[in-house]
């Protein structure tokens, strides 16, 4: 993956996971992170308050509104937006530096932010994640038993809106079953470590040393 500014490229690859609400897409990405080596979750800036339970630079980088404000200014997201009254952003500079050390970065963002992302960073891989069927994707919505039917229906709208953007995605996986679908965004990643331009970065002292003389 080439870097935004000129470098080397980068050793690590960015990937951008979106989904609609009840795709399963958080579920998957946890247990992701696990199974495989070397890829981290990027962790969101917010103006939003810490719930309880929450840990501050591990569920969100908590920020003051006017900090936020200045980081937009000082152009040190990736992307950024606002939802209802608060603010989410993904830091530029970490996900570069985690990148440059051969961590692959995942972004759980939505197909507006991947907008924001592809032009900035065009090595970057999206990948969408699709519930098997309507009736599925509204059953997983109301198992969550904390949502009226009210909204249950507007989330279902907007997860409809949000799945006509697959389009914009190089990969699409289907979280029909839960363990297949695991092994298909690993089995992306570990192909994507395997292109010659990210091995060249990842091993180049080995292959250095196989051509040498």
């Amino acid at each position: 993956m080439s870097s935004s500014d000129g470098q080397a490229p980068y050793s690590g690859t960015l990937y951008i996971i979106s989904a609609p609400s009840g795709a399963g897409k958080t579920s998957l990405l946890k247990a992701l992170v696990e199974s495989v080596d070397d890829i981290r979750v990027s962790v969101s800036h917010t103006t939003r308050p810490m719930r309880p339970g929450e840990v501050d630079g591990v569920n969100y980088n908590f920020v003051e509104p006017v900090a936020f404000e200045q980081m937009v200014a000082e152009d040190v997201f990736l992307e950024h937006a606002q939802v209802f009254d608060n603010y989410y952003g993904t830091s530029r500079v970490w996900v570069e530096q985690q990148l440059r050390e051969g961590i692959d970065v995942i972004l759980e963002i939505d197909w507006q932010g991947a907008e924001q992302v592809r032009p900035r960073m065009p090595g970057c891989v999206p990948v969408f994640i699709l519930p098997p069927s309507r009736d599925e994707l509204i059953r997983r919505l109301r198992d969550r038993g904390q949502d009226s039917d009210e909204v249950i229906q507007r989330r279902f709208s907007d997860a409809v809106t949000d799945m006509s953007h697959y389009t914009e995605y190089d990969y699409v996986v289907i979280n029909d079953d839960f363990d297949e679908a695991l092994t298909d965004l690993a089995a992306i990643m570990r192909a994507r470590r395997q292109r010659r331009e990210v091995q060249k970065a990842r091993q180049g002292e080995l292959i250095r040393s196989l051509l040498s003389e």
